[in-house]
């Protein structure tokens, strides 16, 4: 038996079985489980198993075990399960005790504060659409990185280069509506309806308010809003609606109604919203510099440590598409760096063999932008080395800040990201990432890891 599906058979075991899983699911580091009965699990189990690098106990149970091991581990829990990956369970059979359990989590859920359940759903929106994010956000490098190394655009290689790569932009609006239908319980392909309202070219020839409308005013905001609106109004029409007519005449009121508001509120407002958002972040970065480069670095890794990271997708995106290029990404990516730089110190420092494989196997991954199997399989679990790789993190986002570098796509960070960097700033970008690997390094190699913290690892 190969190691993922030892591991899938491990993780079912510790999950109460596979009668016991309501959703699979996965992003690009992490199995996510909905479970029937979260009382079943044993998280600490889980955490002892070979290939685990951490689990977080949250809206669903999400078992880290890396990059490409999370696609395999899924496949198998699918064809274990007869889940599809995406798929929630139907059961009308559940137990009383299973049905109680699943109550007693909504109520968890619902406890949590509105901002970081308002993130959760931002995530979950835009997750699925992370692997089509950096694929072409790299196609989209690799081609402008040939461009500014002189190579002619007409070029038939070049122009089918250019179009792979944005595509997925081209159509994102619909996307993102799609997932936020499903994502809320409506009808997903209401949800794209709502998205290609509001990006469809037909816009410039409506004039509401005395103005042509803009195509994609509002952007990925207003598409949010406007397919959760799609969802809000097709469960509550379909309420009234008799059964006989509900399919005909649910989703054309929910359509027509939201398509009004879409143009004559949505996307005024929306609008409104993303140039504030757009606003206050150039303020942030022209006024604060490199205190606010810092600041954005440091404090980054919290976020991931709780998938919360997610939630800032659509502000760069939005920053994409206003302005062209995201001087976000840049900063944030140091977050990363400043752990490869601290993994690095207690690689060299420690004794631990099991540690030092954990590192081994994850550093590769952590160069390439990928932090959480570091974060999950040895920062975290230390302690002290994830607040020093916090600082080496927060020294290279000041210096990032200070050079105004920016990233003409999203996509994963590290060296990663150096084809999108805006202008030709190459070098200068991978100059802030070593000052995050030479500083996360220092801080930890000085204060931040002693031999007896490996002792429970």
């Amino acid at each position: 038996m190969k190691k993922e599906e030892v591991l899938a058979e491990g993780i079912l075991e510790h999950v109460g079985g596979k009668d016991n899983l309501r959703q699979l699911a996965h992003c690009m580091t992490r199995v996510r489980l909905a479970l029937k009965d979260p009382t079943k699990a044993d998280i600490q189990a889980l955490k002892q198993l070979d290939g685990v690098m951490g689990v977080i106990d949250d809206e669903t149970l999400q078992i880290v075990v890396g990059p490409g091991t999370v696609n395999r581990v899924a496949d198998h829990l699918s064809r274990k399960t007869g889940l599809a990956i995406g798929e929630e369970s139907v059961d009308e059979n559940l137990t009383f005790e299973e049905r109680a359990a699943i109550e007693r989590q909504k109520v968890k859920d619902k406890q949590k504060s509105p901002f970081k359940r308002f993130l959760r759903r931002l995530g979950n929106i835009f997750i699925p659409l992370i692997p089509g994010l950096v694929a072409s956000g790299i196609i989209n490098g690799a081609a402008n990185f040939a461009k500014n190394a002189g190579v002619d655009a007409t070029e038939t290689w070049m122009q089918i280069l250019l179009l792979i790569g944005s595509t997925v932009f081209a159509y994102l609006a619909i996307l993102v509506g799609w997932n936020t239908a499903k994502e809320f319980g409506g009808t997903p392909v209401l949800g794209a309806i709502a998205g290609g309202i509001l990006f469809n070219p037909l816009l410039v020839d409506i004039i509401i308010y005395g103005e042509p409308l803009v195509v994609g005013r509002g952007g990925l905001f207003g598409v949010i809003f406007a397919a959760w609106l799609m969802t809000y109004l097709e469960k509550h029409i379909r309420r009234f609606m008799p059964v006989s007519i509900d399919i005909i005449f649910t989703p054309l009121f929910t359509v027509l109604i939201v398509g009004f508001t879409a143009l004559y509120a949505i996307m005024p407002v929306a609008g409104v919203l993303s140039d504030g958002i757009m606003k206050a972040i150039n303020v942030i970065l022209e006024v604060g510099g490199p205190l606010a480069g810092a600041v954005l670095a440091g404090f980054f890794l919290p976020l991931v440590m709780v998938g919360l990271h997610h939630g800032l997708t659509p502000i760069h995106l939005e920053l994409l598409n206003t302005v062209g290029n995201t001087a976000l990404l840049p900063i944030l990516a140091m977050a990363g760096a400043g752990q490869v730089g601290a993994a690095l110190a207690i690689f060299v420092k420690t004794r631990n063999q099991r540690l030092r494989n954990i590192i081994k196997g994850a550093i590769p991954v952590g160069f390439l932008g990928i932090g959480e199997p570091l974060l999950y399989g040895v920062t975290l679990p230390l302690g002290r080395p994830f607040l020093t790789a916090c600082m080496g993190a927060a020294v290279g986002g000041a210096f990032q800040a200070t050079m105004k570098k920016a990233a003409l796509g999203v996509g994963v960070s590290g060296l990663s990201l150096t084809p999108l960097i805006d202008n030709g700033m190459y070098l200068t970008y991978i100059g802030g990432l070593v000052i995050s690997y030479v500083f996360g390094f220092l801080f930890t190699f000085w204060f931040g890891f002693k031999e007896e913290m490996a002792d429970g690892i």
